[in-house]
């Protein structure tokens, strides 16, 4: 099996990410949001880890077969942050309109 690739990382660090933000949606925000916020922070945070788990399984093919997933790997990142980023931005509040 070949070395990881960076996108092995970028995938973990979004998986981090999207615990540690599961973990203030159900701790942190539990008390100051509705549960329609709530809502829509626990449908962010699914899409958030279901995303880093696949952009692992992409990592992991593109280590194991050598074939470049760069492109892919990138829009799927850029995905995660503009789709989840909106909903965790709704869910605080930010204008209807994202």
């Amino acid at each position: 099996m070949r070395a990881l690739s960076s996108w092995t990382h970028v995938a973990a660090v979004l998986g981090a990410t999207g615990i540690a933000l599961g973990a203030f949606g159900a701790h942190g925000l539990r008390a100051r949001l509705g549960a329609r916020q709530l809502e829509v922070w626990g449908t962010a945070v699914d899409y958030h880890l279901l995303h880093a788990v696949a952009l692992l399984a992409l990592a992991l093919y593109a280590s194991a077969t050598g074939r470049p997933v760069a492109a892919p790997a990138a829009l799927w990142t850029a995905g995660v942050a503009l789709f989840s980023g909106s909903l965790y931005a709704l869910a605080l509040g930010a204008p209807r309109w994202l």
